[in-house]
């Protein structure tokens, strides 16, 4: 249920705002693995997958690893609207709108902090390799709604 909020297996009983002002504010300002439910640009059917989501300055992010286009980024193409499901620690299905981020190097400074600060890599390497992840990556921005 969206807006359902549980820390461990435990429902969260305190009101709304001061959770998200800790319990999931801190979950989002920390990042790492979470789900996401799109929906499909063709079918109009849910899709729910595990991804890694970042948090730099204040702004969130998905990302992934370079390659073929993948159907998660294109069903946030053609709506912009999907579901953040927080785990490992705090449990919450939160409303999200995205937005694709196609300056480069908008995209090429995210990108690059996303794998040296998240996912450990050489600063040497990643800039050695940018501008393939910067053509190639997954990349959009969202923001979260206050759970219902």
């Amino acid at each position: 249920m969206r807006g359902q909020v549980t820390l461990g297996n435990k429902p969260v009983v305190t009101p709304v705002a001061t959770v998200m002002n800790s319990a999931i504010g801190l979950a989002l300002k920390r990042g790492g693995i979470a789900d996401i439910t799109t929906t499909g640009r063709t079918t109009g059917l849910p899709h729910r997958l595990e991804i890694y989501f970042h948090q730099f300055d204040d702004e969130l992010f998905l990302t992934g690893r370079p390659g073929l286009k993948r159907d998660w980024e294109a069903n946030i193409e053609a709506n912009q609207e999907f579901t953040l499901h927080l785990k490992r620690g705090v449990s919450a299905d939160l409303a999200a709108t995205a937005t694709p981020i196609s300056d480069p190097a908008e995209r090429a400074a995210v990108i690059f902090q996303a794998r040296t600060e998240s996912w450990g890599a050489d600063p040497t390497e990643a800039r050695a390799d940018l501008d393939f992840w910067v053509e190639t990556s997954p990349l959009v921005r969202f923001e979260v709604a206050e759970p219902d």
